[in-house]
């Protein structure tokens, strides 16, 4: 063999190893979830029968029936609103005295795989605090809730008056 082909041989075979190498060194794409049949919790989540407790400060609740119809649970773990400072998922319990508290859900509401999720009075809601204006009857307020995946779901529902449940605040006693 000469020195012409010799040098031929190694440039082949040296462009044939940096050929498979950058081959082997390229990760394979990662599909998006939704290619793996994981929908957003934002896609399948709907609500029913939405409506905010009239309050002219201070405090007032959302409420309704929250709708899953996709095929995992999906978790809401918080909720904003521009009508209030801050907005706490909720839910009522019997301390020892026999009086309803609201108290902070750690861990979120999570709405079954072909189920719903109630928000009601005296019971799971979400907590407006910190009103910036009063919310009056006939108004309609917009809220987003945060799903653990990540996405949002907004709506709209309108402000009536109600002057039941009467629940107090957790005392940390």
């Amino acid at each position: 063999m000469n020195t012409s082909t010799t040098l031929r041989l190694a440039a082949l075979v040296a462009a044939a190893g940096l050929t498979l190498t950058a081959c082997a060194a390229t990760p394979a794409p990662t599909p998006p979830a939704a290619s793996q049949g994981v929908a957003e919790a934002s896609t399948v989540v709907t609500i029913t029968d939405a409506w905010f407790k009239a309050a002219d400060e201070g405090m007032s609740g959302a409420f309704g029936t929250f709708n899953n119809a996709g095929a995992d649970d999906v978790t809401i773990v918080s909720a904003s609103s521009e009508v209030a400072h801050m907005v706490e998922l909720h839910e009522t319990t019997e301390n020892a005295s026999g009086e309803l508290e609201m108290r902070e859900v750690k861990g979120g509401f999570t709405i079954p795989a072909g189920g719903s999720f109630a928000l009601e009075p005296g019971a799971n809601h979400l907590m407006f605090m910190g009103l910036m204006a009063p919310l009056q009857a006939g108004a309609t307020v917009e809220v987003t809730v945060t799903f653990d995946d990540g996405s949002t779901f907004t709506f709209e529902a309108p402000v009536k008056d109600y002057s039941g449940a009467n629940e107090n605040y957790e005392t940390g006693e």
